[in-house]
């Protein structure tokens, strides 16, 4: 087994690449969204941090909320679009939002700038967790392994 290493470059880390999940009719949104899961290299179980990199274009992910897990997000580069139940906010370097579990605010970010936006991603990992989608056809179920299993809102698998 590798041994787990005290601190890392976060830039040096390896992108993820397994498919984001969502069905081909969502997927393009978040085409050009690039994540390097720093909490994977560290083996953190009860909570995630990913560096992101949205593209000019590409969305952080559909807009959404979710039952258990908090998240955080942290705009190190760039000028996003905050999308969320109130309407939108362009953030800059420095800025961050906060979404508690069960909150009930649906969010994503948007890279609607000519520019790369780099931002720290910060979630825990609660087993469970649901997430609703109120733009889209679409619902995320985590499950007992940490994977998340999406579905179409009547049910139907993809």
């Amino acid at each position: 087994m590798a041994e787990t290493p005290a601190a890392v470059v976060a830039a040096d880390v390896v992108p993820r690449t397994r498919s984001n999940g969502y069905p081909p009719d969502l997927a393009r949104r978040v085409a050009g969204r690039e994540k390097q899961a720093l909490g994977d290299v560290f083996g953190l179980v009860n909570f995630g941090v990913n560096l992101t990199t949205l593209a000019p274009g590409a969305a952080s992910s559909m807009r959404h909320r979710h039952a258990r897990q908090d998240e955080f997000v942290y705009v190190l580069q760039g000028h996003p679009v905050l999308v969320t139940d109130a309407g939108e906010t362009t953030l800059g370097p420095g800025m961050c939002a906060g979404f508690r579990a069960g909150g009930g605010n649906a969010h994503c970010l948007v890279n609607r700038s000519a520019l790369p936006v780099v931002l720290l991603e910060v979630g825990d990992r609660s087993r469970g967790d649901v997430t609703t989608y109120p733009d889209d056809d679409l619902a995320g179920e985590m499950g007992d392994d940490g994977k998340w299993r999406y579905s179409r809102k009547d049910g139907t698998p993809l």
